[in-house]
């Protein structure tokens, strides 16, 4: 028996319960296994409001969204079940899955061992909804725009298939911006958004179906006939938005175009300082022109009060800043991750070229802060700042239109040297719209997340940002768990990522100039502040060692917030020959943190901060 049938197989066996009616888990991406299971179809496998079932007396019923509902209910059979008790479990599971469903469960045919199942319950103020079906399975067109954003569930259409997605908003990458697909096709927006023209999309897609359009809203060539719905809804044009993109180096290697998340080939990763031109972009949505990037940021603070600033308030009012930093992607180098004997990773499958090193120029959050009325020193009396549970304990950086937000630490943002900017000059120029001009978040030695492009406001806090992109896309879970395994309380309870750990890659293997030797050259970078003391270097796969050498620079902020280039040269004669041969690198920060060997024991299923060792093959003409 599938898991998931357990706790309201539980329910029928027991007879009932009081209050509590069947487990959240069987409504969902579990319907289809419970239709097969009671011998019904999958669209039967539905609730709505509770409130209207304990209405639902008479045998024609009227429900809220106009739906009839014309085959009568049968009554409860007396079926072959547990003593019975006094409950009004038994008429909604008969209104659920029909007599016969009820009767085909019988005491002995449910094993005790799944019978006691911990289970976690509905309630009756709960959102239920029952839709009444034909004997076909099929959904009716017309039924379909009454499941929109603003319903209790919430469907899509792809193709001529229906998916009830409610359950998924909270998790999907791109936050609610799928809500605007609600009560129609996702086909269009999948068009425009190519980011979910793959597989493991499809896949998790696949756990909504609840059934699909009927024969007679479908035309001649088998697809969905909108016209049915009338000239308005077989006339929707939906405008891309990603028609205004700036344009882009083409050496850059696209992972996807739209949104476009693009990184930078890793034998161009050879300047202390990356071109503006080959750094890596990473966009979850579309970039706004610049006319519809905020000119101002406001700040909110913990008691409510505002106070906003313009782009020339911030030049005139504060000490301008110079910080040299890496950015990173929290999914730099997936692929490899991917790679390991755990399977694949979801996510951009990034290789080694999420990462690159700028001076960005700006003013300090902290001061900002101060002049804005929040107490930003240690010895703040403000009792906000107590260190109980009702503290201020966050910083929430707001995109326009909650198109992306995210949080750090309060902590972070007011440390005097955490160097946190609010910048508008990347390596001496405006920063373009690309890289979150006019004004952006710059969170050094933190996941690149966490540095909110075109940011337009800042509040302060006791909680973490509600986003999605806070809450879900940047935690691990250990190498056990699957994304399927993982239980709300335990997206709850998991960290959000902030500084990264330690982390280096090989960007070139070349031969020499003028001598017998292959140069070796590659970066190394840890967050938090910390720099990299060692290198070490094998071509033997890790048996012996040797240490590259450090390229100093002069890279500015109060710690260490950039990476270090490294480059080493190797006889040709301690090289193997005659067989594939790799170079393997790991890098050691100041803390003596280090690289793992491999990624069996780092590795998560969104493959977030994959720096297991780095290995590069050896070309032929480098020797």
């Amino acid at each position: 028996m599938p898991p998931t049938l357990r706790p309201i197989v539980k329910l029928i066996q027991a007879g009932g319960v009081e209050g509590p009616l069947f487990t959240r888990t069987v409504i969902g991406p579990a319907r289809g296994r419970l239709a097969a299971f009671f011998q019904t179809d999958a669209r039967s496998v539905r609730v709505r409001r509770w409130q209207e079932i304990q209405q639902q007396t008479s045998t024609t019923r009227q429900f809220h969204n106009s739906v009839r509902v014309k085959k009568p209910y049968p009554p409860p059979p007396p079926a072959p079940l547990a003593t019975p008790k006094t409950s009004n479990a038994a008429p909604l599971l008969g209104v659920l899955f029909g007599a016969s469903a009820l009767a085909f469960i019988g005491t002995s045919l449910i094993p005790q061992k799944d019978i006691e199942q911990p289970e976690s319950h509905i309630h009756a103020d709960d959102d239920i909804d029952i839709t009444e079906t034909d004997d076909s399975g099929k959904i009716r067109l017309s039924e379909v725009p009454k499941h929109n954003r603003d319903a209790v569930r919430k469907w899509v259409i792809r193709g001529t298939t229906v998916y009830d997605i409610t359950d998924f908003i909270e998790q999907h990458p791109g936050g609610e911006v799928i809500l605007r697909a609600c009560g129609g096709s996702i086909d269009p927006y999948w068009k425009i958004f190519s980011i979910h023209q793959k597989q493991e999309v499809y896949d998790i897609l696949k756990e909504f179906h609840i059934g699909d359009i009927d024969d007679r809203d479908l035309d001649d060539a088998g697809h969905v006939d909108w016209s049915v719905l009338g000239d308005e809804a077989n006339n929707i044009i939906i405008d891309d938005p990603f028609k205004h993109e700036p344009e882009r180096d083409p050496n850059l290697v696209v992972r996807t175009e739209k949104p476009c998340n693009a990184e930078t080939p890793g034998s161009l990763l050879t300047d202390f300082i990356t071109p503006l031109k080959l750094f890596f972009v990473r966009n979850h949505l579309w970039v706004p022109q610049t006319e519809e990037s905020p000119q101002s940021i406001t700040i909110e603070l913990s008691d409510g009060e505002e106070k906003s600033y313009s782009l020339s308030d911030l030049k005139a009012k504060f000490k301008e800043h110079t910080i040299t930093v890496t950015l990173q992607c929290s999914g730099n180098r997936r692929s490899h991750m991917s790679k390991a004997t755990l399977g694949p990773t979801s996510g951009l499958q990034w290789d080694i070229g999420a990462i690159g090193t700028a001076e960005f120029s700006g003013v300090k959050l902290r001061d900002v802060l101060k002049d804005a009325g929040y107490c930003v020193d240690e010895d703040c009396p403000a009792p906000s700042q107590a260190e109980t549970d009702e503290c201020d304990k966050h910083v929430q950086f707001i995109s326009p239109g909650d198109t992306y937000a995210v949080s750090i630490p309060l902590q972070t943002a007011v440390n005097p040297q955490a160097d946190v900017l609010l910048a508008w000059n990347m390596n001496g120029e405006p920063i373009n719209r690309d890289h979150g001009g006019p004004i952006r978040a710059i969170v050094p030695g933190t996941t690149a997340a966490r540095s909110v492009k075109w940011l337009g406001k800042i509040s302060i806090g006791c909680d973490e940002s509600p986003s999605q992109w806070q809450q879900r896309d940047y935690k691990c879970f250990g190498p056990n768990m699957k994304q399927t395994q993982v239980r709300a309380e335990d997206w709850e309870g998991a960290q959000s990522m902030q500084e990264t750990p330690v982390q280096s890659a090989i960007t070139n293997v070349v031969k020499a100039n003028g001598n017998n030797k292959t140069t070796v050259q590659g970066f190394a970078f840890s967050g938090g502040g910390r720099g990299i003391v060692r290198v070490d270097v094998s071509a033997d796969g890790g048996k012996t060692w040797k240490q590259a050498d450090l390229h100093r620079d002069r890279a500015k902020g109060s710690r260490r917030w950039a990476w270090t280039m490294w480059s080493i040269e190797w006889p040709k004669d301690e090289i193997s020959v005659g067989q594939q041969t790799e170079f393997v690198v790991k890098a050691v920060d100041d803390s003596y943190n280090t690289q793992p060997e491999t990624f069996e024991g780092t590795w998560n299923f969104r493959g977030l901060c994959a720096n297991a060792w780095d290995r590069k093959a050896v070309p032929i003409e480098a020797l």
